[in-house]
C-alpha cells in the first residue's frame, strides 16, 4: 500500500504540472500512468452493469404492462415480444453508459477521488419490482429523483451522520444481504433455473430437472465466473458474461432454439435470443422521461401512499449506507483516510454521489451510486480523481457499443446476478448471531425479501421486530427516535388492509 505522504523518489524537486497539481497525483504518491491503468481496471470490473441493468429494468414492466421503451412486453396471447424487449434493453444500456460516464467524470473532477459510479444493483431491483408495478416508469423515475434530492439535503445539512446512527448495523447488514438474496433469486428465475410449478410454488428447471442449452449456458457461465473469481482475476464478471454470450450466439446459430414459450418451446431462451445484431447509433430517448409528481398521485389511498413513502425511504437507506461504506472501504484500500477514518474532500464526494442518484432518475436508469469495485483500480495504483476521469471516459466510449448488449441472453448475464447474492451474503458475519436482539431482526429482514418477493416486507419486518424486542428488554432508550417513527409507519403499512376494512 502506497504511503500518500511520500512521493516517488524519481520525482525529485520537479514542480508538478497543472494536471498533477489539480489532482494531487505526486502528493498522493502516484503517477499519471498508474492513474490511467487503475481507471481502466475499475471500468472493466464495473462494466458488467451495462449488461445487468438492462436485464433488470429493461425487461420489467410498469403498471400498464409497458417496458421502459413504452412498448408492451407481452402480446395478446401472453408471450414475450422479443423485438420489444431487445429495443428496451438497448435503450437502457445506452442510457446506463451515458449517466455512469458523466457522473464518474464529475467524481474525478469535483470529488477528486478514485471511485466509479453507475446504476446501483439492489436499488434497480427495488425500482423494477416494487415501484414500477404500482405506476408508470416516468413516475417511478420521478421518485428516484426525489430520493436523490433528499440525500443531497442530508449531505448539505450534515444530517447524514444522524441517519447513519439511527439504523443499527445489524439491520443495515440485513437489508444489504436480503437484497442480495432477492437479486440472486431473480437471476435464477431469469435464467429459467427456477420456474413456477403446478404442485409447488416453484421448482427446479422443467419438471424438477435442468433441460436445454440455455440452462446449460447459465451453468457454464456461472462456472467460468466462479473459477475466475477464486483465482482473483480482475473483471471476472465481465469476462464470464462475454464468454457465455459468445457461446450462446454459437449455440443459437447452430441449433436455432428461438424464444422461450411455456407451452410450445419450454427450453428456448428466456428473455432475448442471442444472435448477431447490426450496429446502430445509441438511442438516448429515455433521457428526461421523468414525471416528478405523478408518482405521489399514482399511489392512491392512504395505505398505498404510506407504502410509497416507506419504499422511497428504503431506497434512501440502501443508497445512503452503501455509499458511506464504499467510500471508506476504497479510501482504506488506497491509504487515503485521515486520522478520523474519513477520505479527503468527503463533502464533495458525498455530494457527487447524491447528484448521481438524481441523474439516474433523470436518465431513466435508476439511482447511480459509488461502486466498491473501484477498490480493484485502487489496488492497481489509482489514488486520485484522474483515475475516475479515465473510468468515466471508458463508459462514454462504451455508449457506442450499447446495441451489442442485445446479444447477451439472460442466461449469460443472470449468473452475475446470482453471484452478486454471494458477494452481498459475505456481509452476514457483521451480525452478532449469538445476540438474538440483533440476530432475529436481521434474519427476518434477509429471509422475507426473497420469500415474499418484496424488499419492503423484509425491511418492515426488520424495523418492527428490532423495536419490539428492544422495548420488551427494557432498552427503549437505546432505540433512536427515528426507528420508532419508521417502525410505527411499517405497522400501519402492514395493517392497511385491516384498517381500511374497519373504516369501510
Amino acid at each position: 500500500m502506497v504511503n500518500s505522504s511520500s512521493p516517488p523518489a524519481s520525482t525529485g524537486t520537479r514542480t508538478p504540472s497543472g494536471l498533477d497539481a489539480f489532482f494531487e497525483i505526486t502528493k498522493r504518491g502516484s503517477t499519471i500512468a498508474r492513474e490511467v491503468r487503475g481507471g481502466l481496471v475499475t471500468f472493466f470490473t464495473m462494466a458488467y452493469i451495462l449488461a445487468l441493468n438492462p436485464l433488470i429494468i429493461g425487461t420489467a414492466t410498469d403498471v400498464n404492462g409497458l417496458l421502459l421503451s413504452g412498448l408492451p412486453k407481452l402480446d395478446a396471447a401472453g408471450q414475450v415480444i422479443g423485438v420489444n424487449v431487445a429495443t428496451s434493453i438497448a435503450m437502457v444500456a445506452a442510457a446506463t453508459a451515458l449517466i455512469a460516464g458523466l457522473m464518474t467524470i464529475l467524481m474525478g473532477v469535483y470529488g477528486r477521488f478514485p471511485i466509479g459510479l453507475a446504476t446501483g444493483l439492489g436499488l434497480n431491483a427495488v425500482l423494477a419490482y416494487v415501484l414500477a408495478p404500482r405506476m408508470t416508469w416516468a413516475q417511478a423515475m420521478g421518485l428516484v429523483v426525489w430520493e436523490g434530492v433528499i440525500i443531497t439535503i442530508l449531505v448539505l445539512t450534515g444530517f447524514r451522520q444522524a441517519v447513519f446512527r439511527a439504523v443499527p448495523r445489524s439491520l443495515r447488514t440485513g437489508i444489504s444481504v436480503g437484497i442480495g438474496l432477492f437479486i440472486a433469486f431473480i437471476g435464477l428465475v431469469d435464467a429459467g433455473v427456477v420456474r413456477k410449478a403446478a404442485g409447488t410454488p416453484v421448482e427446479l428447471g422443467i419438471g424438477g430437472s435442468l433441460q436445454g442449452w440455455p440452462i446449460g449456458i447459465f451453468l457454464i457461465t456461472l462456472g467460468i465466473l466462479v473459477l475466475l473469481f477464486v483465482r482473483r482475476v480482475k473483471g471476472a464478471m465481465l469476462i464470464a458474461i462475454l464468454s457465455g454470450t459468445v457461446l450462446a450466439v454459437i449455440v443459437e446459430a447452430v441449433a436455432r432454439l428461438g424464444a422461450h414459450s411455456a407451452t410450445d418451446n419450454p427450453t428456448g431462451w428466456m428473455l432475448n435470443v442471442p444472435k448477431f445484431t447490426t450496429f446502430t447509433a445509441p438511442d438516448l430517448s429515455l433521457i428526461g422521461k421523468v414525471d416528478l409528481f405523478g408518482g405521489f398521485a399514482a399511489a392512491g389511498g392512504f395505505g398505498a401512499g404510506l407504502g410509497l413513502v416507506l419504499i422511497v425511504f428504503s431506497l434512501l437507506l440502501a443508497d445512503f449506507f452503501d455509499t458511506m461504506g464504499t467510500v471508506v472501504a476504497v479510501g482504506a484500500e488506497g491509504d487515503l483516510l485521515d486520522e478520523s477514518g474519513n477520505p479527503p474532500r468527503t463533502q464533495q464526494i458525498l455530494l457527487v454521489d447524491s447528484i448521481a442518484a438524481m441523474a439516474g432518475g433523470v436518465g431513466s436508469v435508476s439511482s447511480n451510486t459509488s461502486y466498491i469495485e473501484s477498490a480493484a483500480g485502487v489496488g492497481e495504483g489509482a489514488r486520485t480523481g484522474l483515475a475516475s476521469v479515465v473510468t468515466g471516459l471508458a463508459f462514454l466510449l462504451s455508449l457506442f457499443l450499447a446495441p451489442l448488449v442485445n446479444m447477451v441472453p439472460s442466461e449469460a448475464a443472470a449468473p452475475a446476478l446470482f453471484f452478486v447474492g454471494f458477494l452481498m451474503m459475505s456481509q452476514v458475519t457483521q451480525v452478532d448471531w449469538d445476540d438474538p436482539e440483533d440476530g432475529i431482526p436481521a434474519f427476518l429482514t434477509m429471509a422475507l425479501m426473497p420469500f415474499t418477493y418484496s424488499i419492503t416486507a423484509g425491511i418492515g419486518a426488520g424495523f418492527i421486530s428490532y423495536t419490539v424486542i428492544k422495548l420488551s428488554k427494557g432498552k427503549a432508550r437505546s432505540v433512536h427516535p427515528l426507528m420508532y417513527l419508521v417502525a410505527g409507519l411499517f405497522v400501519i403499512y402492514f395493517a392497511q388492509g385491516a384498517i381500511i376494512g374497519l373504516l369501510g
